[in-house]
């Protein structure tokens, strides 16, 4: 039987400091011996490869999925008619521990909210979902609360939460 590979979102506004907190975060885990995968979303066009290199002009020509394959990696690029969310993405993504979600708001898995003094707005989250806050002042809510230089402390709490739990399965 397959299991489920857990997935946490981090959420926050741009400028919060989510990339720079999920770098540190993805060190810890993988010092931990975790394989971790991220979906990150992003509200710009992605662009595949060089221009004018082999795959750019597949993808350009109209090939509705492009693969790269090198010796170390594969790279795949998929269009889609509209916008795909997260539940598309998320069976793409196999072969790891972890899966954290950068970016996208919505959706019912655990989220970690990055907040920032300097960035008033908050994203909404239903509290059931909300896991932890990192940053900025202590936040009202009754969850954990941590700084942005404390990704040790949040590995541990995914790691409790999370990831114990799936390696006994």
């Amino acid at each position: 039987m397959k299991r489920a590979v857990p997935v946490v979102g981090l959420a926050g506004y741009s400028g919060s400091g989510k990339t720079t907190f999920l770098e540190k975060l993805i060190v810890e885990l993988k010092g931990r011996g975790y394989r971790v995968g991220v979906i990150k979303h992003t509200s710009h066009p992605v662009e595949f490869d060089k221009p004018g290199k082999d795959t750019w002009r597949h993808a350009r020509a109209g090939a509705d999925v492009v693969a790269l394959a090198s010796r170390d990696n594969v790279a795949v690029v998929r269009k889609y008619k509209s916008a795909p969310g997260p539940e598309d993405v998320l069976p793409l993504v196999d072969g790891v521990d972890l899966i954290i979600i950068e970016g996208f708001k919505k959706g019912s898995w655990p989220k970690i909210e990055i907040i920032r003094d300097e960035v008033p707005e908050r994203p909404t989250i239903p509290v059931e979902e909300l896991l932890a806050v990192i940053g900025g002042s202590a936040p009202q809510e009754d969850v954990p609360f941590y700084g942005l230089e404390d990704a040790a402390a949040v590995a541990d709490l995914i790691e409790q939460q999370f990831l114990k739990k799936s390696r006994q399965v």
